[in-house]
């Protein structure tokens, strides 16, 4: 056992909040304030988020996700993060009156879902083969 630590098992829905949390916050930092959508000069509209927020969210959600994999909390890295962005994409755009937010909401859901599995497995390759050296 490891010292001054509850058994992993304790820890494993304890990360799963965390990552939840975080997701959430860094959601926030980076898309959260941005509700205004940009007018084209065509007349057309464009979502409300930038190319650098999303790059922005991803690619700081990235710490978190390796810290979480690396140290073994494969379902912390991928239902946290999976989990609090589907929850704060839900309550940023659920105001929609066309009911067309359940899909990006969807989409959300399953991009976060694929990604944090692939960087999850990756790095938890990473180690183990690291470990073996």
């Amino acid at each position: 056992m490891r010292e001054g630590l509850p058994p992993k098992p304790v820890l494993q829905p304890l990360s799963i909040l965390v990552l939840a949390g975080v997701s959430q916050a860094l959601w926030a930092a980076w898309l959260g304030w941005d509700q205004q959508r940009d007018m084209q000069p065509d007349g057309t509209a464009t979502g409300s988020y930038e190319a650098w927020q999303v790059s922005g969210l991803v690619l700081t959600l990235l710490a978190p996700v390796c810290w979480a994999a690396s140290r073994g909390y494969i379902a912390g890295a991928v239902l946290g993060t999976t989990a609090g962005l589907t929850v704060a994409a839900y309550g940023d755009r659920s105001d929609d009156s066309s009911g067309l937010f359940i899909v990006g909401v969807g989409l959300v859901m399953r991009g976060s879902l694929v990604t944090t599995a692939l960087a999850s497995t990756v790095i938890a390759l990473a180690k183990s083969d690291r470990q073996r050296r």
